[in-house]
């Protein structure tokens, strides 16, 4: 049985959830999975409120949609980003704009409330970012120490153990969209990611290959790296665009730009490898969504969120039960 194809509503938040459940259902999609901003999913709201969460819903069920999972990305950010400038002022109400610790109390309960309204909502699984303190020391100059980095490894389970506590009641787990700025983006800062948590199994990932495939990680090897933590799938597509004058670090130039060293592709015009990131969540198990994460600033979004679902739908098959040459045995 094939996976249920998914949209993910982040970078449709401009539309209202009735206007883009509409076109989702136009494109074939058999889902969403909600941001918790704009119109389309209010945590505070959903996490009092039962009869909200079943509003929303019954916005994707009056177009033949189902919901498999929400994510907040924003809220998480905040949650351990430094929250020094302005550009997470946008992400946190207006009263909390230009105060990084207003942001951060303001996230931390955002994140307890999203597991509150996954609960009402009837998932068990709630995507996102969780930020990080010391994504800054990046490059190490001025030197970093191992404390410095030591210490940001710690502050990162300080401030989502009780978060995590939450979930825990409420019976749905976390994944984190491994990527850069987030506390853990390739595999090395996953598994210590882990570790700092000690393993909890609230944690886990929201496998994104583009994220991987950029910074030139296997996303497949992630994959088995972690074949007990993939609790969400999203399918995003990237391109290196490496040609001796540009770089992976992106050259301070914004997506879209022919100079950038990489970019976000519309799903089959970059260079994941897809069938392979299949053929390993079949030998893993994993039947969840595979969520489709539009991003490309080079193509018409309507036209590649259609085409991207056809594209999921194409690449995605059934693993065998049987070996191939089980025929060929005797009785």
């Amino acid at each position: 049985m094939s996976r249920p194809v998914t949209l993910f509503t982040g970078q449709w938040a401009d539309l209202s959830l009735k206007d883009l459940a509409a076109k989702a259902a136009s494109w074939d999609y058999d889902g969403l999975e909600l941001a918790c901003w704009g119109d389309h999913l209010d945590v505070f709201k959903g996490a009092e409120d039962p009869a909200y969460c079943d509003q929303q819903k019954k916005i994707l069920s009056d177009n033949g949609l189902s919901l498999y999972s929400i994510s907040n990305h924003l809220a998480g950010q905040l949650v351990c980003d430094p929250n020094n400038d302005s550009r997470t002022d946008g992400f946190a109400p207006d009263d909390c704009a230009g105060d990084a610790e207003k942001k951060r109390a303001w996230a931390v309960e955002a994140m307890k409330n999203t597991a509150r309204t996954a609960k009402n909502l009837g998932l068990d699984v709630v995507n996102g970012f969780t930020g990080s303190s010391i994504w800054h020391y990046i490059y190490s100059f001025p030197p970093v120490s191992d404390k410095m980095i030591d210490e940001g490894f710690e502050y990162f389970a300080e401030m989502w153990h009780p978060i995590l506590d939450v979930f825990d009641e409420c019976g749905v787990r976390f994944a984190l969209e491994v990527h850069p700025t987030e506390i853990a983006f390739d595999i090395v800062t996953a598994r210590r990611a882990l570790d700092a948590l000690d393993n909890r199994k609230t944690f886990g990932f929201n496998f994104d290959p583009s994220h991987l495939h950029w910074q030139m990680v296997d996303p497949v090897t992630f994959l088995y790296d972690f074949p007990d933590r993939i609790y969400h799938v999203h399918m995003k597509d990237a391109a290196l665009q490496l040609d001796g004058r540009t770089g992976i670090l992106g050259s301070h130039l914004n997506f879209g730009q022919r100079e950038r060293g990489w970019d976000f592709r519309s799903l089959g015009h970059g260079g994941v490898d897809f069938e392979e990131i299949i053929r390993a969540l079949n030998h893993l198990g994993y039947q969840g969504p595979l969520s489709v994460e539009w991003e490309d600033s080079g193509m018409d979004r309507e036209h590649g969120a259609k085409e991207a679902c056809a594209y999921v739908r194409s690449v995605d098959f059934p693993s065998s039960n049987i070996a191939f040459d089980a025929a060929f045995e005797n009785d």
